[in-house]
């Protein structure tokens, strides 16, 4: 049976799986990743994270690659340069310190460029040539696939779509520290800013007046808005009025048919979904609209991270 090494590493924790070509993930670990400051450890933890992996597998297999997604990555040069939240700052030559400790194959992206390559692979987009990811998690990320070719840019950081400036200068920072950026507002961080923003704008009586910012959670804001709290409520159509308006400014990139939402803002089901739509909708130029459907990613309850890095390895078997 052969198998690829998918590595998804995120500020908070490393996920490693073993995939095989059907997308099924067979095991999965992981550790924290701030644990590792030097770079080193990291690495060889990851080694040993794998060993400690295939020796649950009780049939035979063969590991034929590692696929890694990560922020900040370049599939071109094989860094990760400068990423907000991970402990290695300016350029890691992530790849050629790693191979130091692993003799295996090694292909490195972006992390939301590889969601969209696993939604190819093994989610729904089997079949699109032209369809976005967008990764609503602790930030925003995007994956462009067009003309059935992943879109990578001269060095391997195209589609930043986090950091696109809402405001000129106006407003929130990114994690880069873009001012005005849209990961700032879209994101499960920026939901919980924006109920901030919300309690300092509106008199309305609600549970979060009790809360403080660093106690708050997705999920408690979600199950808020199910039962009517107006500060959730207004906090999730702000969210996808500025979620659904970027969207339609995207379309015009590339025409998409379809624009995959990842992550766990998407927890939030029809508070993210059905109002982004109506939004999206509403600022099509009237060429697009009617055209472009938002959709759940395919890979969700898959562990959709590990799946997107593996692909960058399953992608070149043909």
């Amino acid at each position: 049976m052969d198998l690829v090494v998918g590595i998804d590493i995120g500020g908070t924790k490393t996920k490693i799986g073993l995939v095989n070509q059907q997308g099924d993930n067979v095991a999965q670990n992981f550790f924290r990743t701030k644990e590792y400051p030097e770079l080193q450890d990291y690495l060889a933890k990851i080694a040993t994270s794998i060993q400690e992996l295939t020796a649950t597998i009780n049939a035979s297999h063969n590991l034929i690659g590692i696929g890694i997604g990560a922020p900040n990555a370049s599939s071109v040069k094989g860094t990760i340069e400068n990423a907000a939240n991970l402990p290695w700052k300016g350029s890691v030559p992530f790849i050629e310190e790693l191979q130091k400790h692993i003799a295996l194959p090694i292909k490195l992206m972006n992390d939301a460029s590889a969601a969209a390559l696993g939604e190819m692979l093994f989610g729904a987009a089997k079949g699109m040539t032209d369809f976005m990811v967008i990764t609503l998690g602790t930030g925003l990320g995007s994956g462009i696939v067009a003309n059935g070719q992943l879109i990578q840019g001269y060095d391997g950081f195209a589609g930043e779509l986090g950091h696109f400036d809402l405001t000129f200068g106006d407003g929130r920072l990114t994690g880069l520290g873009v001012d005005g950026g849209l990961e700032a507002y879209v994101s499960a961080t920026g939901l919980k800013r924006t109920i901030m923003y919300m309690l300092s704008m509106h008199m309305d009586q609600s549970r979060f007046r009790d809360i403080a910012y660093s106690d708050l959670h997705g999920e408690e804001i979600t199950q808020a808005a199910e039962e009517g709290d107006p500060i959730a409520i207004k906090a999730f159509d702000y969210t996808s009025k500025i979620l659904g308006h970027a969207l339609a400014n995207f379309v015009t990139f590339t025409q998409p048919e379809a624009i995959f939402l990842l992550g766990g803002l998407t927890s939030s089901g029809k508070w993210i979904f059905d109002t982004t739509k109506h939004y999206m909708e509403n600022h099509l130029l009237d060429v697009y609209k009617g055209k472009v459907k938002l959709l759940p990613s395919g890979m969700h309850g898959k562990n959709a991270a590990i799946l997107g890095a593996a692909s960058l390895i399953w992608n070149e078997v043909k």
